[in-house]
């Protein structure tokens, strides 16, 4: 690891040292339980049944063979449950599928029994008698043809919550009018700025092509599991699931089941994985179950019914327009943004826009994003939603007219790279401190970059997140044996806890492994949802506070037993002691004891608060070194280069780690996945026999150079970085295959079959 300090020469004590993952022992020796490995006494098992069809009617459900199997307890549909009249417009509210399915893998029944395996049995005997409606639609491209079949005839049913928001906000342009109108269109979004029409005029080099991605799954390597556990007096149920935002799966169940918020508790569980697709897809059905036989539920799916059922990254399509002048300076951007939402409604449109036009210097612009509906998974987020699929095309624009234009690639951006308060691709201004240019600098002196020789499979390509926030409730008690606890309102799905603790530490003057920060649940502390790399950046300051809070506390209560002045004190590795005088001290321990009979038992209890206006965006460059195989045009990653402006690096070793994973997930999203369906809407790479993810025999070593320049919106300068690794590997994929092969790529996955007929004519 590589680390470039562009922030001030402040010294910590533990911020900005490397330190272990609080809970990696649990994980790795196995001792750590997910939700699949809980149970409940008197628990039931269910199983769901899948639609077999897309666009068909539901007929005839025949329960009799399931229910005669020994254990079984109940065949239930959607007519059963208390969620019968509930509208159906979201992937969460899609509780069971009502009169006809909408994608193949909709959930249309479900088994309950006294043991996992009898409802698996009952489930392989329930018969579905379905009734095509009419044709159905995968791609993005057919869907808007006027002859292509419609996912919603009478018009998408009016959505009660756009859940499009629980990853990050979303930006909004000008809505669509009638004029728009296309088929499956279900919105559109318009953002402009200056004269496209003159600034094309104006250019000497236009370049005009069409970029896709295939949808992808997140590939979290623990299946969707929930257990719900109705209370027996009907007041309400606590709910046990591995989710990134506990009060939204708190409200979504409330809503769906007409219960008062407090009635539904949401204890998170161990977390294995999720990367935006884990906001409460199950947990109002299981809820619902539950409610229905007055039983604690469980539900653990298996991969298949996973990638079936889940909410993976949709198909994006961008048709881009780019101009710039013989100078190299930029002038106009053109964009049309088809995402292909499947059947419900999720805006990426507004994400893309955004960073499609947000990193470089564009004196006119010129975006539209539709959104259109197919008969397929709903979609979901992943890891900075929109944002690779955004760098894909603009940074394939960008080689192509510095090719044209005989420009260094990276010369070419520095030149028109996005500074301090400069604007975003739908019109808003950045934040200050945007530190595009330092991972620029950082990349120029790299010696992949400046020792590279022509037509070697070197390529680079610039990424970026706008990074959001949040807000959130912290308290921090410190107990007599010196021990310190920090309750908190976040899920911890990347080691989070394992910075913050940091910042606990350097606030109270504390060792970090005497704090533990602990995991509560809806009836406690708030937090934000873990998305949209907003919990560090909302949480230090919270935290903070809350430290030094109680740190007040207990000098207030040394300065009377030192007979010292307040403000000449410290505390230094758990001990209070007078400024300059480190022989007598006294221990933090001691002093809440002494809080305690002094004030009436009154524990020390530090509170704190944060809700930041603004985040500063996370910057990348990513440079990658690929060799292709002339004959078979097989390409092997050799060497990758991660370069990010992560503000301020809490936890060196985290973030490495961020950065390491973000690349190699780019990376997978350039070569390997990809949803395939077959024309009757059947997901053909519904395992991982068929889906193909990075591996560690093919994927490169990945160095992190880390980049710290201060934020001074967020403590310390820290800001967002968990979704910025991610965003601009499939770009430098293509820009590495353009500079060993001569060829443009503009779809993903580049498989080897793909290129060789591109190398071949």
């Amino acid at each position: 690891m590589n680390h470039s300090n562009g922030s001030s020469n402040k010294e910590f004590q533990y911020i900005g040292k490397p330190r272990p993952i609080i809970d990696g022992l649990e994980k790795v020796t196995g001792y750590a339980k997910y939700t699949a490995d809980f149970s409940l006494p008197n628990m039931l098992y269910m199983r769901p049944i899948l639609a077999q069809m897309a666009n068909a009617k539901i007929g005839d459900i025949e329960k009799e063979d399931a229910l005669a199997v020994p254990g079984v307890v109940a065949v239930l549909t959607a007519e059963d449950l208390p969620t019968k009249d509930k509208l159906i417009n979201s992937r969460n509210n899609a509780v069971l599928a009502k009169e006809r399915t909408l994608w193949v893998g909709q959930p249309v029944a479900v088994v309950v029994a006294e043991s996992e395996m009898a409802a698996s049995d009952a489930a392989e005997l329930l018969f579905v008698d379905y009734e095509p409606e009419d044709d159905v639609v995968t791609a993005v491209m057919d869907a808007i043809q006027p002859d292509a079949p419609k996912v919603w005839p009478t018009g998408f049913p009016t959505a009660e919550e756009d859940m499009s928001s629980l990853h990050g906000n979303t930006e909004l342009g000008e809505a669509a009018d009638d004029e728009d109108a296309m088929n499956n269109l279900q919105s559109k979004n318009h953002f402009e700025r200056g004269d496209v029409g003159v600034g094309f005029a104006d250019s000497d080099v236009v370049v005009e092509k069409r970029y896709r991605i295939s949808g992808i799954h997140q590939g979290y390597l623990e299946p969707h599991a929930v257990i719900v556990d109705p209370d027996p007096m009907g007041r309400g149920l606590t709910i046990y699931t591995a989710t990134q935002g506990m009060y939204g799966v708190r409200n979504d169940v409330a809503n769906q089941l007409d219960l008062p918020q407090h009635a539904v508790v949401v204890k998170p569980m161990v977390f294995g994985g999720g990367f935006g697709a884990k906001y409460g897809i199950y947990e109002p059905l299981v809820s619902a179950v539950a409610l229905t036989v007055n039983q604690p539920v469980k539900l653990s799916l298996s991969r298949s019914e996973d990638f079936l059922s889940s909410t993976p990254a949709p198909e994006i399509v961008i048709d881009i327009k780019t101009g710039a002048k013989s100078d190299g300076f930029l002038t106009s951007i053109e964009a049309s943004v088809y995402t292909n939402n499947a059947v419900f409604s999720f805006n990426h449109g507004g994400i893309v826009a955004n960073l499609i036009a947000g990193t470089y210097k564009w004196d006119h612009v010129k975006i539209d994003t539709y959104e259109v509906n197919t008969f397929t998974n709903p979609v979901g987020a992943y890891r900075a939603p929109g944002a690779p699929q955004a760098a894909f095309a603009v940074e394939g624009n960008m080689d192509e007219m510095a090719a044209q234009l005989n420009l260094d690639l990276l010369e070419f951006r520095y030149q028109n790279a996005v500074e301090d308060e400069g604007y975003t691709g739908t019109g808003n201004q950045w934040a200050t401190t945007v530190g595009l240019k330092q991972v620029l600098d950082q990349a120029r002196i790299h010696p992949m970059w400046k020792d590279r020789q022509p037509g070697e499979g070197v390529g680079m390509a610039v990424g970026g997140w706008p990074n959001f926030m949040g807000n959130a409730d912290v308290t921090c008690r410190v107990d007599t044996d010196g021990r310190v606890r920090i309750e908190t309102g976040i899920v911890d799905i990347s080691g989070t806890k394992s910075a913050l603790v940091l910042i606990a530490a350097e606030s109270l003057g504390v060792d970090p492994d005497n704090i533990e920060l602990a995991q509560g649940d809806t009836t406690g502390a708030y937090g934000p949802g873990s998305g949209g790399s907003q919990v560090t950046y909302t949480m230090s300051g919270a935290i903070d506070e809350a430290a030094a809070d109680a740190k007040r506390q207990l000098l207030e209560i040394a300065a009377n037993e030192f007979e010292a002045a307040y403000e000449d004190l410290e505390i230094v590795n758990g001990e209070a002691r007078v400024v300059g005088v480190p022989d007598k001290t006294i221990k933090i321990g001691e002093l809440a004891g002494k809080g305690r009979s002094a004030r009436g038992v009154m524990p020390i209890i530090g509170k704190g608060q944060a809700s930041p206006e603004k985040a500063g965006p996370g910057f990348v460059v990513h440079m990658i070194k690929i060799d292709v195989d002339k004959e078979t045009a097989e390409i092997k990653p050799i060497k990758y280069v991660a370069i990010q402006d992560v503000g301020l690096a809490i936890n060196p070793m985290l973030v490495e780690g961020q950065m390491q994973g973000g690349a190699i997930q780019g990376l997978g999203i350039g070569l390997y996945e990809q949803f395939v369906f077959s024309d009757e809407g059947q997901l053909l790479t519904g395992t991982f026999m068929d889906y193909c993810l990075p591996r560690i025999d093919n994927s490169p070593e990945v160095e992190a150079v880390i980049v710290e320049n201060p934020n001074p919106m967020g403590l310390h300068g820290v800001r967002g970085m968990a979704e910025p690794p991610l965003t601009a590997g499939p770009a430098a994929l293509a820009s590495a295959i353009r500079d060993a092969t001569g060829i443009g790529v503009t779809e993903t996955p580049v498989s080897a079959e793909r290129l060789w007929r591109a190398m071949n004519g």
